[in-house]
């Protein structure tokens, strides 16, 4: 996960603005201000750039960054098995 995590850190700071010390694993999407278009643009660009499903109308911002890194993480780890749990 740590790849994804700072990877998902550099996208949140460069592409979203957050400060970085804002961002950690416990802080929503929400808390860092990110709005409904802001949070599925994220998902759009995460699953360009690393390749993976995710579900972009699953994105929600009460996701924490830990959420979201861990779900993409899985997705790397096990992409056969997407369909069974449900993309985030």
């Amino acid at each position: 996960m740590d790849h994804v995590y700072e990877h998902l850190v550099t996208l949140l700071t460069d592409k979203f603005e957050v400060p970085p010390a804002r961002v950690t694993p416990e802080v929503t999407l929400n808390d860092l201000e990110l709005d409904s278009l802001a949070v599925v643009e994220l998902y759009v660009t995460l699953q360009e750039e690393l390749q993976v499903p995710l579900d972009d109308s699953a994105a929600s911002g009460d996701l924490t960054v830990g959420d979201v890194a861990r779900s993409v993480t899985a997705l790397l780890v096990e992409p056969d098995r997407t369909s069974d749990r449900g993309a985030v």
